[in-house]
């Protein structure tokens, strides 16, 4: 080894010591990641064509500053917030819940549906995901979701939804399908609503 590579490298070994004992690289990752899996599928080869101005448009909802992070919170009371340990969403809660609605949309025979933020003349779905997680006073997964609808017609129509499991523990691997169970009834409900225009 040269003289200069390998006062090089001692110098390289003796600030990599050095800064071994106070940074850290990347964060531990939780034990479980869950994700919403839509229970009415577009059966497999099925399609649909058309414009964007007759497309049924899913837009990516607001949320709600708790729902708003990859966590799952824990309501504790009216006014205190925390968060599940271990475990997160693969995704916004947000952008979840815009893929399991466009896919039920799909199941149910909506027609093209699309998943895109912009301005379209046809018929756009969003809103706002005001609750995606977990009620200590009774014990839920809950999923409230404020709709609104825009009509060709330049109508707009909004609705509350909300879906309650009960009987639930904030632990990962039950508060996961309780979850998606609640986001499901709320997205089939959703679906139904978009349907009766």
């Amino acid at each position: 080894m040269s003289r200069p590579f390998a006062a090089t490298f001692v110098v390289l070994a003796a600030i990599s010591a050095g800064l071994g004992g106070c940074v850290s690289i990347g964060a531990k990752p939780p034990g479980t990641f869950l994700s919403l899996t839509s229970d009415a599928v577009p059966a497999v080869g099925s399609s649909s064509s058309g414009t964007l101005s007759d497309a049924t448009v899913v837009v990516e909802p607001g949320a709600a500053a708790p729902v708003s992070v990859l966590r799952i919170p824990v309501q504790i009371d009216a006014t205190s917030v925390a968060y599940i340990k271990g475990t997160q969403w693969v995704e916004r809660p947000s952008r979840a819940f815009q893929h399991l609605l466009a896919d039920t949309l799909r199941a149910r025979g909506k027609g093209l549906v699309v998943e895109i933020d912009r301005n379209t003349t046809g018929t756009r779905i969003g809103g706002r995901l005001l609750a995606m997680g977990f009620d200590v006073p009774t014990r839920s997964a809950v999923v409230r979701f404020d709709a609104m609808k825009w009509l060709p017609d330049g109508r707009i129509e909004t609705r509350r939804f909300e879906s309650t499991v009960p009987g639930v523990d904030a632990e990962p691997d039950v508060i996961g399908p309780a979850l998606n169970r609640a986001a499901n009834k709320v997205a089939g409900e959703i679906a139904d609503w978009v349907s009766a225009q």
